[in-house]
């Protein structure tokens, strides 16, 4: 870890050196010292961290170092802060001679030379330590250089899913009756799954909840991680959005709702369904008992399943002993096949000398699934000879004696195995709380503004940071919750267990602080703080009154920071380099108009379920700014944004950015959306900043989405850009129906303008702006809202690697699917809100091989889907939502043998199942299996 901050600071000062050489002057020389010691520290410590845990006194020297690092920091940040107040003072006194703003800065200088040259003293006499107390022996490891390759080289080598772990065949059929069988006496019952952290609970209650004949069972089915954090509220309503699968004006009056509210309308909605809650990790009693009444028992067969660690909590919960389901440990065959899946990435190869060295690190595992598959994540990034794997044995030893918690033990030996560049970011994950689930891309971007990770040539920095996380993967260290179409990560999570430890060693390290219970008591020092709870007793800048040190990062996802705590907190936040407020509910809020003095400011992200919040102008002064990401937030952005050159994430998916006037151009120049040339991803409501060709300026950018685009601002410059923006991954445009009645352009991209034209259905070769997607070679998913003439027949214009489209609101006339069909790779397929006003639709046969997806939301005009022998052969899930005038269910549907999920919603489809019901027979036998 030590190693790490001196790292990140020293690559930080060398970038100033470079770009601020003027802004230091006289102490240029003390500063270029202070980066030389910096690396030479960072050389001795790369050997230290791992060796820390065995030496106290090599702790005490490596808390020092780090301690100075951070002192120095603030020194350097401080006097950069000073010098932006100076310069800004000094632009409202622009008649003062040169000389009178030289004068205005020695004192900083003078001020800055004294602090630099008693941090270059201290790091001096730590180094002196060194040999003093007898640590020389301290040499750079040429082990963790060779892992580090080897890590390199090995990034996307398959990983072991969870699925794959051995031993718990026997124990998903066991639990998996215990859900299907009747209880004669009660409507609904309990199941319970015990077992001790790291045995694989949530793995077993997964493999069972996702089997198809258990789905096919329940009407309604939902799976919620409940953990030491148990809020009753939050829970509820988290099941009320799986099971009742509401609108959007829904689910915001849902989120409106109290406790009580909620959980009575929980209650009778599934007083007629057959259901299946997964209450996962309970740790009290209480959990059972508060919720209980909100299970009602009147359809038989209900089901709730319980994992916990507590034996007395699921004999609480559950009706009969019969129904709980103990978990064993792993013996030693199925312990060896485990670690033989992840210590060689499912190859399963060995050597007899490896083998005998291999089994008995695994028996030190006491065949505990977690630190089985954590250890062999470990091996599998060593070099496979004897050496190697002698010294993790050892160390696997050392750890075991230190104490009883053998399984803690373990997880601290993966955890101190880590090359310095991912202990930070592993540490980072435990900032979430515990049993979240973890957005993969929100965690890339924090990392990123932490300094976490380091160049690579002229790679990407986003895409460095997901090979970090693909080693954490292959480690074992966190886990895929879900992937995006593209197969990269989308969300992840991290064992408690595992959390546990990184919350602990980032204690230990003065990394982070959380605080998860309401009365906390603050640490003297804190550098980066994360709130779990609201702060009923005090503020956050009462917490921080005794803090010594300058805040960088704040979390909080409980509660927003009221006005009169912003004015106290500046003291102690003016060095922020991350603020993130994740709120359940966010509504009217404003951020102070000082926050422009944050310039050091890197990642700020403001999300709620709902509501608006406004940014002062002094937004424009946040010149380090990375991300901004303020969710389905509404706002008003001011134009000022333009001048964040270092901007890479724009992501304002409700926002629009105010128009610049005549005046402030002519005062403070033209600002445009083309001087963002870093930006990767951008998010927002079309304006008038949509007007010329600044977008296509743009070449970097891998995700856009544009919503709300209308007329008056897209010419042919606008489609133009889009074309040069190849790049793009994903895209996501919405015009409005001014737009698409006006502009329109041929399939093979010349653009011709018309106004007040009403759109010719029947004429085919009409398509309204867009250009071909032939040269998008990276797109693998577009959406498109907004009317269309006609969809183009030549597959040359799609994006030759599309796997996901969604149509919405287009009004086609012509079944899509003769089109469609063609797309060689496309998995996902989206219709909604009267995309095709036809009545029948035809998936021919030998169409959609690789489709495993259909989508269709109010397709008010449908009446017939028909699925021909041999169509859409890979179909794992189908949904129907809203199609009212749906005759019957589409034809060929219950032929398909892959099809896992289906979902009917509407007035039509009740009535379809009805009919089926009655009939009875095996189509109703598979109807039951699938329907969700």
């Amino acid at each position: 870890m030590a190693e790490s901050t001196v790292t990140f600071f020293a690559e930080k000062l060398s970038n100033l050196i470079l770009q601020e050489a003027s802004v230091f002057g006289e102490v240029e020389g003390q500063i270029k010292l202070l980066r030389n010691e910096l690396e030479w520290m960072r050389l001795f410590l790369r050997d230290a961290d791992s060796k820390l845990i065995y030496d106290e006194r090599v702790k005490l020297w490596v808390n020092q170092i780090r301690s100075a690092t951070h002192d120095a920091e603030d020194v350097i940040d401080e006097f950069i802060l000073n010098m932006d107040h100076r310069k800004r003072r000094l632009n409202t006194l622009k008649f003062l001679p040169t000389c009178v703003g030289m004068v205005d800065k020695l004192p900083f200088i003078h001020e800055l030379d004294s602090r630099v040259k008693d941090i270059n003293a201290m790091i001096g006499a730590i180094m002196v330590n060194r040999s003093k107390y007898g640590l020389e022996a301290l040499t750079a490891s040429s082990s963790s250089t060779a892992d580090q390759a080897v890590a390199y080289k090995e990034k996307r080598a398959p990983v072991v899913e969870e699925s794959d772990v051995v031993g718990i065949d026997d124990g998903a059929e066991e639990v998996k009756q215990m859900l299907m069988v009747k209880v004669e006496t009660v409507g609904r019952s309990v199941v319970s799954i015990v077992g001790m952290g790291g045995l694989g609970k949530t793995t077993l209650a997964k493999k069972v909840y996702s089997q198809r004949d258990v789905q096919g069972r329940f009407d309604r089915k939902a799976w919620v991680y409940v953990s030491q954090e148990f809020r009753a509220r939050e829970i509820l309503l988290a099941i009320a959005l799986q099971v009742m699968s509401p609108s959007d004006e829904e689910k915001r009056k849902l989120e409106e709702m109290g406790e009580i509210e909620l959980g009575e309308k929980l209650c009778v909605y599934l007083k007629e369904k057959m259901y299946l809650v997964v209450m996962d990790d309970v740790w009290s009693s209480e959990v059972w008992s508060r919720l209980q009444p909100h299970f009602p028992e009147a359809k038989d067969g209900s089901k709730v399943l319980i994992t916990t660690r507590n034996k007395e909590i699921a004999l609480h919960a559950t009706y009969s002993e019969a129904f709980i389901y103990e978990l064993r440990l792993m013996n030693e065959g199925e312990s060896w096949q485990l670690f033989l899946k992840k210590a060689f990435r499912g190859t399963g190869t060995t050597t007899p000398e490896l083998e005998g060295l291999g089994k008995k690190i695994v028996t030190k595992c006491k065949g505990l699934p977690l630190a089985i598959v954590v250890l062999g994540g470990l091996l599998s990034t060593k070099e496979k000879t004897k050496q190697s794997w002698e010294k993790v044995l050892a160390s696997v030893e050392w750890h075991l004696d230190q104490g009883p918690e053998s399984c803690m033990g373990i997880l601290a030996l993966s955890y101190n195995d880590l090359p310095y560049y991912l202990k930070s970011c592993f540490l980072y994950c435990g900032i979430f709380p515990e049993d979240s689930k973890i957005d993969a891309w929100h965690l890339i971007k924090l990392w990123l503004a932490e300094g976490f990770i380091q160049r690579r040539g002229k790679e990407r920095l986003e895409d460095i940071a997901e090979d970090y996380m693909h080693e954490l993967i292959h480690r074992s260290l966190i886990q895929v919750a879900d992937r995006r179409i593209d197969g990269r990560v989308k969300s992840c999570r991290m064992h408690d267990l595992l959390r546990d430890l990184a919350v602990s060693e980032a204690k230990d390290a003065n990394f982070f602080e959380v605080h998860e219970k309401m009365d906390s008591t603050f640490p003297i020092s804190i550098r980066r703080l994360v709130i779990h709870q609201n702060l009923i007793n005090h503020d956050i800048s009462q917490c921080l009154h005794n803090s010594s040190s300058q805040l960088r990062n704040l979390v909080s996802f409980r509660g927003p920071i009221g006005k009169e705590s912003w004015g106290s907190l500046q003291e102690h936040i003016k060095l922020l380099t991350v603020l993130n407020l994740l709120e359940e509910r966010f509504g009217g809020h404003m951020l102070p108009r000082d926050i422009g003095q944050l310039i050091h400011l890197k990642f700020l992200c403001i999300k709620g379920s709902y509501g608006t919040i406004k940014l002062p102008s002094s937004i424009g002064r946040l010149v380090n700014l990375q991300s901004l990401d303020l969710g389905s937030l509404h706002c008003i952005i001011p134009h000022s944004i333009w001048k964040l050159k270092k901007l890479r994430h724009l992501e304002c998916c409700n926002s629009w950015v105010s128009s610049q006037s005549q005046i402030n151009k002519c005062v403070n120049g033209y600002l445009g959306v083309e001087q963002l040339t870093n930006l990767q991803t951008l998010a927002l409501i079309g304006g008038s900043w949509l007007k010329g060709d600044g977008l296509g300026k743009l070449t970097q950018l891998r995700s856009l989405a544009l919503d709300k685009c209308s007329t008056s601002y897209l010419k042919t410059d606008f489609f133009k850009s889009i074309a040069k923006l190849t790049a793009l991954q994903f895209l996501n445009l919405s015009f409005t129906k001014e737009h698409t009645m006006k502009t329109l352009v041929s399939p093979y991209g010349s653009v011709r303008e018309k106004k007040n034209v009403t759109i010719d259905h029947h004429n085919k070769t009409l398509l309204f702006g867009l250009m071909p997607f032939s040269h998008h070679a990276y797109l693998c998913k577009l959406s498109l809202h907004g009317m269309l003439g006609k969809l183009p027949e030549q597959i040359e214009f799609y994006p030759p690697k599309l796997l996901g489209l969604s149509l919405w609101a287009c009004r086609l006339t012509d079944d899509p699917m003769m089109i469609l069909k063609k797309l060689p790779s496309l998995r996902i397929l989206v219709l909604g809100s009267d995309a095709y006003v036809g009545e029948k639709m035809v998936c021919s046969s030998g169409g959609f091989l690789q489709l495993e997806s259909l989508e269709l939301y109010s397709l008010y005009e449908l009446e017939e889907l028909i699925v021909e022998r041999g169509a859409m052969s890979s179909l794992k899930t189908l949904k129907i939502m809203n199609c009212n005038k749906m005759k019957k269910l589409p034809h060929g549907l219950l032929e398909q043998t892959n099809l896992e999920k289906l979902f009917l919603r509407g007035l039509s489809c009740h009535r379809l199942i009805k009919d089926i019901e009655e009939v009875g027979g095996e189509d109703w036998d598979k109807l039951c299996k699938i329907m969700c």
